[in-house]
């Protein structure tokens, strides 16, 4: 019934989900510790981010930024990071600096072109 119910359609299927149940993060397939690790901390980071709590959500986009900084989703991480930041104080040095580092650190990732727009 679970697999249906979320749309599973490979084990395993890890989903982490808001307190109110909604999803906010997927994880499909098998995962070595460290990207796992690194998988549920972005999805642990997205539950205040989505829901706006942008103060509680930077320092964990940045736990996962100086911690899992070389997994899959640390490109990701980086920009939430700098966004979170803007919304916080609303000064936009902070996204210019998540574009800079982005651009340096992950040139080639998605996550670079989109912070682009602020270098």
């Amino acid at each position: 019934m679970a697999f249906r119910r979320f749309d599973a359609v490979w084990t395993p299927t890890i989903l982490v989900l808001d307190p109110a149940g909604k999803e906010r993060w997927r994880i499909e397939g098998y995962l070595p510790k460290r990207e796992l690790h690194a998988q549920l901390a972005m999805g642990l980071a997205r539950i205040p981010a989505l829901r706006k709590r942008w103060a509680e959500a930077e320092p964990l986009y940045a736990h996962i930024v100086e911690n899992f900084g070389d997994t899959l989703v640390a490109p990701e991480a980086l920009y939430w990071r700098g966004i979170s930041a803007y919304q916080v104080t609303r000064d936009h040095t902070s996204l210019e600096r998540m574009a800079l580092e982005r651009t340096s650190r992950f040139p080639g990732s998605e996550w670079a072109v989109k912070a682009s727009i602020w270098a």
